[in-house]
């Protein structure tokens, strides 16, 4: 391989490209060059037929330029080509974006979010939103006094509930019969209710049997 710079009328699109690039991601590379530069090199083989970076090619040809960095490979055969310009388009939509490290980095922006390839009013509300939902967290568990005495009250008034209803049960006496000689009962009971409650006292165990 060898890295060098080459006129951007010397390249030679591929007849087939894997990547089909939409006129957004054209203008998204366009502002990437004008902030940073060309960051990535155009990979040709011997015939300076681009393998890999079609979309930076065009971009530079929008913009007026002349000439760009590039890889030349001239050793690859025709199955390694096509493996290349495979491997290229799709290694780099495998990964996932950190969205935690992503937030960070925003956040430390302070505010310059003129970020190519993505919407800076987007990027603004994502870090706005963030902001409130960290100051919702933040003040989750907090109470101030007022909050507290309520609780306090509401707590002190449960307590003293339960307490009467306790000494209520306490009060609750469960009257039971006891017998009488000659197998009555001794109750209150009106005589029409006595008569239904009679029973004996069994001579051998001592149980009563109810009549």
């Amino acid at each position: 391989m060898k890295q060098l710079t080459l006129k951007l009328s010397e390249l030679v699109r591929p007849e087939r490209n894997i990547r089909i690039h939409t006129e957004k991601q054209l203008e998204e590379f366009e502002r990437s060059v004008r902030m940073f530069g060309q960051i990535r090199p155009i990979v040709v083989d011997e015939k300076n037929t681009i393998l890999a970076g079609n979309g930076l090619y065009e971009t530079l040809l929008r913009m007026g330029e002349e000439q760009a960095l590039v890889y030349k490979y001239e050793d690859l055969t025709e199955s390694q080509k096509k493996k290349l310009m495979i491997a290229d388009n799709k290694i780099f939509s495998l990964g996932i974006e950190n969205l935690d490290t992503l937030n960070e980095f925003l956040e430390e922006l302070n505010g310059d979010l003129d970020i190519p390839g993505f919407d800076e009013e987007i990027l603004k509300q994502m870090v706005a939103d963030a902001d409130e939902v960290t100051e919702k967290i933040s003040e989750y568990g907090t109470l101030d006094e007022e909050e507290i005495q309520q609780i306090k009250e509401a707590n002190e008034k449960r307590e003293k509930k339960e307490q009467e209803s306790a000494s209520e049960e306490g009060k609750a006496i469960v009257q039971t019969d006891l017998p009488q000689q000659g197998g009555q009962s001794a109750t209150m009971e009106s005589p029409e209710s006595a008569e239904t409650r009679r029973f004996v006292i069994c001579p051998k165990c001592g149980e009563q049997i109810w009549l």
